[in-house]
């Protein structure tokens, strides 16, 4: 995060001092002029070397192990804390360790500085040294240290021979390590680098040194080289979680004039270093899966097992705040001892900190950027589906794969090894729906084109249909997606799927315009794509049901209400909500109940005026009875049931949401294998 840049300015062709191009062979370029354009979204060019290929055919042994790891990468120093908290604390309660890697220098103009405060010289190097500092302070008060606990500095070789700064802190068998790649923030004439790196092959920037940095030398990068580095550190700690920001971010929704003072990239909600740092992110990733799959299984090729959580950042600022008090006091807590302050004697020569982001600026700073917290792809839990014999299968993603874990036995909360279904590259999240016949149907959303540099880049919806009850599947099939246009097609959001009564499937996505668009199969195969109507803009993570009349509902939180559409037409708002909804049928009515809460807030309302005892934040899962599934103030998963709270204290910790079916909780844990929790004292119920 970086609130001081005024917005990038397109990057030119010609070479310019600092940002060298490397010779290129003309007959290469066809006689084409080199032209760099704006960053508008991820877009994952073919390795130039020669190099594996991942295969989406399914069947690919899995690496799975039951060590928890987390490995985040940031653009900047405080977009962790800006946008991945509290994920990443509640993370690091649970003891999983962590590395955190920042791709810039977070240089920027070298002011560090509050307002009112004298002025100082400029001083890149300094400057970036305190963002550090700042980090180290942060995170040791993550630790439950004091914030100047000392930590240890050494110099790491990555891939290619390139070396970093990497600082480890340790306290109580729980570990942090920070890895500084410290690539420029701008070329110097302030054009945009890494969003410049991602587009164009031919050039190269080089490092920025940091005060009192144990790196001695200055590394060159090109965008080739950058990804190999991500990947060599992905191989280095083999995550089970990794968090990544948005490298789709939503079209611009400001003015022109808003938009530049917002930091925002032209025509696109979120900073350009952002997109740029994930786009590499998930280049990285597809590249380690690539490798991984590559290999014979018996030379050790496999599946790394992973989930990834991506992150929306600028977009906090256009919608409504989604944390309440408790926990935005928190998290905004956390950006004290990041921010420092110029009277603290922290050791540090070049300061003790970002001043301009410490004290109270983060909760008085108009953007509000930490009050929320938004995943690029909400949605529930692991899919899950009850099995003859009353066993349960969930599904989820792993290595960008879709996988199936099945329970040992009933309700034993025990699962076999994650059976690799293939369909990758895929996001964290999959939708579902069950046929009448009990056969399963999964959607996802994949990274289906993944060229660069004016190649195809498209994000399509995908199918995987049982192909008979507790049988086998179909091959993987293409949806397509309701955009016209690569660019517009990367901003659809995750499928929502529901079966009607008649038979038919209902599969919904959030469109670029943040609408949402719909496609329905009934006997004679998939209709086109068409647009509900309605010019209320709504936020991804959509919740689709059948009510008790028989008709299909698609809910989403909208910028004023939450909009609803039955069956396809739009229906009465609803009170606002900052999160996805869930809602029950109503028995025996045509209506349905909803459960929401609204901006900064942690109750648990109902349309119905029965409000429920649930405190919390985040999304709520809600199952006939009724049963609530949800997270606490203080990031447990909790359920309620026939008035009782249960709240889970026990079992590796969870991550993103989870699936209640029936009275049974289902989700995914930090050592990437799901967990089922079943509170003693409720009855068992599974869902018909």
């Amino acid at each position: 995060m970086d609130a001081r840049d005024a917005g990038p300015v397109p990057v030119p062709a010609l070479p310019r001092p600092g940002a060298r191009r490397r010779s290129v062979v003309a007959a290469a370029l066809g006689g084409a002029a080199l032209v760099t354009p704006a960053l508008a979204g991820c877009s994952i060019p073919a390795p130039r070397r020669t190099g594996p290929i991942a295969d989406p055919a399914p069947g690919m042994p899995i690496s799975a192990s039951r060590r928890a790891q987390l490995l985040q990468i940031a653009a900047h120093p405080d977009d962790d804390l800006y946008f991945m908290n509290p994920d990443t604390q509640r993370l690091l309660d649970a003891g999983v360790p962590l590395a955190s890697v920042y791709v810039t220098a977070g240089e920027h103009t070298g002011r560090n500085r509050i307002a009112g405060m004298p002025s100082r010289p400029d001083d890149k190097a300094a400057y970036s040294s305190a963002r550090h500092q700042g980090l180290r302070q942060a995170y040791a008060t993550l630790l439950g240290l004091d914030r100047f606990a000392p930590w240890r500095k050494d110099v790491v070789t990555l891939r290619g021979g390139r070396r970093a700064e990497i600082d480890t802190l340790t306290h109580r068998g729980r570990r942090v390590e920070l890895v500084f790649l410290n690539l420029p923030m701008h070329t110097p004439r302030r054009y945009m680098a890494l969003p410049a790196l991602w587009h164009d092959r031919a050039l190269e920037l080089r490092t920025r040194l940091s005060a009192d940095s144990p790196v001695d030398r200055s590394e060159t990068y090109d965008h080739e080289g950058l990804t190999d580095v991500l990947v060599g550190l992905l191989e280095r700690y083999r995550p089970t979680i990794v968090h990544t920001l948005d490298p789709d971010p939503d079209i611009q929704h400001s003015d022109e004039a808003t938009r530049r003072r917002d930091s925002e990239q032209p025509g696109y909600s979120d900073h350009g270093d952002h997109t740029a740092t994930a786009c590499f992110s998930w280049a990285a990733l597809i590249r380690w899966v690539a490798e991984g799959t590559g290999r014979p299984p018996a030379e050790g090729g496999a599946v790394p097992a992973f989930a990834v959580t991506a992150f929306r950042g600028y977009y906090n600022r256009h919608w409504p705040k989604n944390l309440p008090p408790q926990v935005l006091k928190e998290k905004a807590g956390h950006l004290v001892p990041y921010g420092g302050d110029p009277d603290w004697e922290c050791g540090n020569p070049s300061g003790c900190g970002d001043y301009g982001v410490g004290g109270d600026r983060p909760l008085t700073n108009k953007k509000g950027w930490v009050r929320s917290t938004h995943h690029r792809y909400p949605g529930a839990g692991p899919a899950v589906a009850e099995r003859p014999d009353g066993r349960l299968d969930a599904y989820g993603v792993l290595g960008l794969r879709a996988v199936r874990w099945r329970e040992t036995g009933r309700g034993t909360g025990q699962w076999g090894a994650p059976e690799d279904l293939g369909g990758g590259p895929l996001a964290p999240v999959l939708g579902s729906t069950a046929l009448a016949d009990g056969r399963v149907l999964l959607f996802g959303l994949r990274f289906a084109a993944l060229g660069g540099h004016g190649g195809p880049n498209r994000r399509e919806v995908v199918l995987l249909e049982q192909r008979s009850p507790d049988g086998p599947f179909l091959a993987w099939r293409g949806l397509g997606g309701p955009e016209r246009g690569d660019d517009r097609g990367r901003r659809i959001g995750v499928p929502v799927a529901v079966t009607a009564p008649d038979g038919r499937v209902h599969l919904f996505v959030r469109d670029a315009d943040r609408g949402v668009s719909t496609r329905v199969r009934d006997t004679g195969g998939w209709g086109p794509w068409r647009t509900l109507p309605g010019d209320e803009e709504v936020q991804d993570g959509l919740t689709a049901l059948v009510d008790a009349a028989g008709r299909v509902r698609v809910l989403a939180a909208g910028r004023t209400a939450v909009r609803q559409w039955v069956d396809g037409l739009p229906g009465d708002p609803l009170p606002l909500a900052a999160d996805p909804v869930a809602a029950l049928p109503v028995p025996g009515a045509e209506g349905i109940e909803v459960f929401h809460r609204g901006p900064a807030a942690g109750r648990l309302l109902s349309t119905a005026g029965s409000d429920p005892e649930f405190e919390g934040y985040g999304a709520v899962a809600v199952a006939p009875g009724p049963t609530f599934l949800g997270r606490d103030l203080r990031g447990r998963m909790q359920l309620r049931h026939g008035g009782r709270l249960h709240v889970r204290t026990q079992g590796v910790a969870p991550v993103g949401n989870a699936t209640l079916w029936g009275t049974t909780a289902v989700g995914l844990g930090a050592d990437a294998h799901p967990w089922l929790w079943r509170p003693a004292g409720t009855t068992e119920a599974r869902l018909p």
